[in-house]
């Protein structure tokens, strides 16, 4: 299994991972990768959400260009 070293981390994350990790009962290792795994299964489910509103704003319905606004129905329709 690869080792992945990870240089520069800032204190207080790394105080705040190796709590997590005690409230989980994991070790700081096991931790690390769990949130990495999270964070990649986040990243596929973004992509995923990102696809599908493309796809629904693609389909959208738009109004031809020549056609009145709103306002401009419902003031014909009042002074009727």
């Amino acid at each position: 299994m690869p080792t992945l070293h990870v240089r520069s981390v800032p204190e207080d994350l790394y105080v705040q991972i190796q709590r997590l990790a005690e409230t989980k009962s994991r070790s700081l290792s096991a931790q690390v990768v769990t949130m990495l795994t999270q964070a990649l299964e986040d990243e596929k489910r973004r992509k995923v959400q990102v696809k599908a509103l493309a796809s629904i704003h693609r389909r959208r319905f738009t109004a031809p260009k020549k056609t009145p606004s709103s306002l401009t129905l419902l003031r014909e329709d009042r002074n009727r």
